[in-house]
């Protein structure tokens, strides 16, 4: 690595490069700089710090608004997976160093044998079921690589049934995760690694519903359907499948089998309200054509 425009090449350990590189982060800030009359982008950036700005989303804290008002202290708006705040600019640059010092402890840590503690699947569950994915992705972050190894291996394949079920469900669990957090590329890996280590099933079904549900809300419906469909195959809950292959299907404008999903789902004991959005979408661009099919099916 080099530092600074044109500075010389460098080279050190891992761990060493990780805690220099923290400790710069964690050094002084810079100095504080007055809004202009009439502030740009470059001018609000610099008042929140341009490190602040740069490094919030990796700690899957999203910049919403920056709020400034007469006679009051700047705040800023913030979106995290439980929901929205509102923080003052030191509260939020604490936030951010507070993340940085994780990492630059769990860096530092001496790495032990990998080991697989089903116990931490259950406790990651609760993590989950109280949205906090900061705290499932603390528990269950360091499993993705060396079971991507162990799956390819003898004493992988010889794991029991209940064991292999429990891996796939803690990685489930940190796929999804990963995808509150906004880390999309992460939560699809680490779902399909999940998908390999599952039996097929109920559980793998499940697999196949947070998957599709990931590729749903990075706007990729069409694949939301292949996966959400095999997750219907194997066995999994149409009521929380089929809401989501409802959207799936209006999201790539099928909106007859996006109602005829709908049907479904409300027989399967899906609250309407909880579908009326899409609903709305697809009659509005059927028109009377939903109405003539219905009465055609009904002939």
């Amino acid at each position: 690595f080099g530092v600074g425009d044109g500075g010389p090449s460098q080279k050190m350990p891992l761990g060493e490069f990780r805690r220099r590189l923290a400790a710069a982060l964690l050094g002084e800030d810079e100095p504080a700089r007055p809004l202009p009359a009439s502030p740009q982008t470059e001018d609000l950036q610099a008042l929140i710090g341009f490190r602040y700005v740069l490094l919030s989303p990796i700690f899957g804290i999203r910049l919403v608004a920056l709020k400034l008002a007469p006679k009051s202290e700047p705040m800023v708006e913030v979106e995290r997976a439980g929901g929205k705040a509102t923080l003052s600019i030191e509260a939020l640059r604490e936030l951010v160093r507070q993340g940085i010092r994780d990492e630059a402890s769990r860096a530092a840590a001496p790495r032990a044998p990998f080991a697989i503690d089903l116990e931490v699947v259950r406790m990651a569950r609760l993590a989950g079921e109280d949205s906090q994915p900061e705290r499932v992705v603390a528990l269950l972050g360091g499993w993705p690589g060396p079971l991507s190894m162990l799956l390819r291996t003898a004493e992988g394949q010889g794991l029991s049934n209940e064991v292999r079920s429990t891996i796939a469900e803690g990685l489930g669990i940190l796929g999804s995760a990963y995808g509150a957090l906004g880390r999309a590329d992460w939560a699809h890996e680490v779902l399909r690694l999940a998908i390999q280590w599952g039996s097929d099933g109920p559980a793998t079904a499940d697999l196949f519903r947070r998957l599709g549900q990931a590729h749903l809300e990075t706007e990729r419906p069409g694949e939301a359907i292949g996966l959400l469909r095999r997750g219907l195959g194997l066995g999994g809950k149409p009521e929380t499948i089929l809401p989501l292959l409802a959207r799936a299907f209006a999201g790539r404008q099928r909106h007859i089998a996006a109602m005829l999903t709908i049907e479904q789902a409300v027989e399967a004991g899906v609250a309407p309200a909880v579908l009326a959005s899409v609903r709305e979408e697809a009659t509005g661009a059927l028109g009377d054509r939903w109405a003539r099919f219905r009465a055609y099916l009904a002939e």
